[in-house]
């Protein structure tokens, strides 16, 4: 059966995902902030007498040591000049959309206190609409924030990487093994993605 996946920060965003899918996809948001979304969502599904399942969109920057992931991250914006965020930040700015400006304020638009969660990193999210935040760190670092969004009801893990081939092999080879005994593959592309996405067994 298809499914319909579905997000939307906006009041009327979350009502449309409420009525019409089965899977109510967030960005990468602080877990408390995820926490409050699934919990409105889910009533609202439950007040049309819906069951709607949860999935959330984050990059990944995984390796084998935290000094090594953090490095990696700031080697995406390393040579974003000051001028470009700013840029970036003004276009941004005009969009009406609530989940950007959610995304928006995350980084405040500028490069100081970019880790907004343990391990989840905004930086992306100063040039790049959209899904901003990273999970950034070693491989049981990462695996352990993961199963935090899980417990808070995110079955779905929809998951890329900079450059995509590259970090993909890094997140199968150093991430996975640490999940598949939790995991089933779904066989699902959704959006950008390097890998399929993965849906964590209760």
């Amino acid at each position: 059966m298809t499914e319909c996946f579905l997000g939307g920060s906006s009041a009327a965003g979350k009502e449309v995902a409420a009525e019409h899918s089965n899977v109510y996809l967030t960005w990468g948001e602080p877990p408390k902030q995820v926490k409050e979304k699934i919990e409105e969502v889910k009533k609202l599904a439950e007040e049309k007498g819906r069951n709607v399942r949860f999935g959330i969109r984050l990059h990944v920057i995984v390796r084998e040591t935290e000094e090594e992931a953090w490095e990696e991250a700031e080697k995406l914006i390393q040579y974003v000049d000051n001028e470009t965020i700013e840029l970036a930040q003004k276009t941004f700015a005009r969009y009406d959309s609530v989940g950007q400006k959610r995304m928006t304020h995350l980084n405040k638009g500028t490069r100081d206190s970019l880790e907004i969660s343990p391990n989840l990193w905004s930086g992306i999210g100063l040039v790049r609409g959209g899904a901003g935040t990273a999970l950034v760190g070693e491989p049981h670092t990462v695996a352990k924030r993961i199963k935090e969004y899980e417990a808070l009801g995110i079955e779905t893990f929809v998951l890329s990487g900079y450059p995509h081939l590259e970090e993909a092999y890094e997140v199968a080879e150093l991430l996975f093994p640490l999940l598949k005994d939790e995991k089933k593959q779904e066989n699902k592309i959704v959006g950008e993605m390097i890998a399929d996405a993965y849906a964590l067994k209760k």
